[in-house]
């Protein structure tokens, strides 16, 4: 496994010290940052109530983590660590379940959510499925961040988008990649979401 498991949970504590309210902090990560972003796994919703099994999404759709994948390398030029990076697994996914002694360990604690956290160089996000789920799809990380946190990836289990904190720059790198759906956010406005 290139990613390991830390019994030291610290470097998430910017996290859990974050004065962000709750359901900000899960879904885009702390505030401060200079801009933010949603890249969405599928398109927003087009009407009220709309189901998300109700979304046009063609058969060819790339996945939610190859989604990732492809704007973490985005994100790789904006930090001065990606060989050092932090991932969290949140400990509710069953296509990814926790070991026992990373379940019976440390793990780290943000309002409604309980992750494990993970160390690896960026590029590691490749071997993610390899590593945490037995070579099937599984989901995004719940969190990838650079030591530096020069940048933050949030990827809850409830919405169908993934948020991102970072320089202007990179939100811009982001938006501008015409492979992804990345739209400019603002995290303490509504967001939309599927019923």
């Amino acid at each position: 496994m290139r990613l390991s498991y830390c019994q030291d949970t610290t470097p998430a504590d910017w996290l859990v010290g974050s004065d962000t309210p709750a359901e900000q902090l899960i879904t885009f990560g702390p505030s401060g940052f200079e801009a933010f972003a949603r890249l969405r796994f599928i398109p927003d919703p087009t009407r009220p109530g709309q189901q998300e099994a109700d979304a046009d999404v063609p058969d060819d759709h790339p996945t939610d983590i190859a989604q990732t994948r492809r704007a973490l390398r985005l994100l790789a030029p904006f930090t001065s660590t990606p060989d050092e990076c932090y991932f969290c697994l949140w400990e509710g996914y069953s296509d990814a379940p926790l070991p026992p002694e990373v379940q019976h360990g440390r793990l780290v604690e943000l309002p409604h959510r309980r992750y494990a956290l993970l160390r690896g160089s960026l590029a590691d996000i490749d071997a993610w499925e390899a590593d945490l789920g037995g070579g099937q799809n599984i989901a995004p990380p719940a969190f990838v961040w650079p030591a530096d946190h020069s940048w933050c990836f949030a990827s809850d289990v409830d919405p169908h988008w993934a948020g991102i904190g970072a320089e202007r720059a990179a939100v811009d790198a982001l938006v501008g990649d015409p492979r992804l759906d990345v739209v400019p956010a603002r995290p303490a406005d509504p967001q939309p979401w599927y019923r």
